[in-house]
């Protein structure tokens, strides 16, 4: 495999860099300043929350790396804001009043000061917490009024696919609706994706889709997949993502964008 053009790394987080227990390897760390001597951009794009991807990097790099939190809604490195994408504020209460008429599904208004739920189902919190470190619990979603949005999140703990989506696919017209994972669901701008954002970052640092490596396992990742030339599926990836990718590495628990990293830091010695 000839790496030579590659000027940036793009990864997912969840289901791809982060193992099953959400944690980064070890060895990322070393991974990460041998990408920083070859000139290599990093960027980490995740459905998560801002706070809660950067808290996942070690200290020394939190500054140094880019950003694409809430499914490209929100951009940031270090602590320049790149752009934002917010979901425009009439669809935010009707979407709410369509998730809640389905039965056990958790409702998640993500703003850039912290998330918001109504629920305080205790085991829900807690899932929750791994991937909003940053969040406010209130009597009702549509009363909050003093921040700005990027999207709202819906769980259901079988599955988003099944029993979120068929009901709120109808706002695909005038909203991006991503089945983000197996639990999760997203309602945002329809320029909040990791590809639009991505795109923009692409155009900014004046680097093509032939000098992109980019890793993902889930739908809403197939976007971002289509902007690089060296796209890789993790073996535990949605079909979706296998079909689109150009190329597989190994499961997230088996460190599968290490694998591939390693390959493209060796082939430049």
């Amino acid at each position: 495999m000839d790496f030579s053009k590659v000027k940036l790394v793009v990864t997912d987080m969840d289901g791809t860099l982060l193992n099953s227990k959400s944690e980064i390897s070890k060895q990322f760390p070393k991974i990460y300043q041998d990408l920083k001597k070859l000139n290599i951009q990093f960027i980490a794009a995740s459905g998560r929350q801002y706070f809660s991807i950067i808290d996942r990097f070690d200290t020394s790099i939190q500054n140094e790396i880019t950003i694409v939190a809430e499914n490209g809604a929100f951009a940031k490195h270090g602590n320049k804001e790149l752009f934002t994408s917010c979901i425009p504020s009439e669809y935010i209460s009707k979407s709410i009043y369509t998730l809640r008429k389905l039965d056990q599904v958790y409702i998640v208004l993500c703003g850039k000061k912290c998330a918001y739920i109504e629920t305080k189902d205790e085991a829900f919190i807690a899932m929750f917490q791994n991937y909003y470190s940053e969040f406010t619990i209130v009597d009702d979603l549509t009363k909050v009024t003093n921040d700005t949005f990027f999207k709202i999140a819906a769980f259901h703990y079988n599955c988003s696919e099944t029993f979120i989506y068929p009901v709120v696919k109808h706002f695909e017209n005038e909203l991006q609706v991503i089945v983000s994972g197996k639990q999760w669901l997203d309602i945002s701008h329809l320029n909040a994706n990791k590809g639009h954002a991505i795109n923009i970052l692409q155009k900014q640092l004046n680097i093509s889709k032939d000098e992109t490596m980019a890793f993902g396992d889930y739908n809403n990742d197939l976007k971002m997949l289509e902007l690089a030339t060296f796209s890789y599926a993790m073996e535990n990836a949605h079909t979706n993502v296998k079909t689109i990718a150009n190329f597989q590495t190994k499961t997230n628990d088996e460190q599968g964008v290490e694998f591939i990293l390693k390959q493209l830091i060796n082939s430049r010695k």
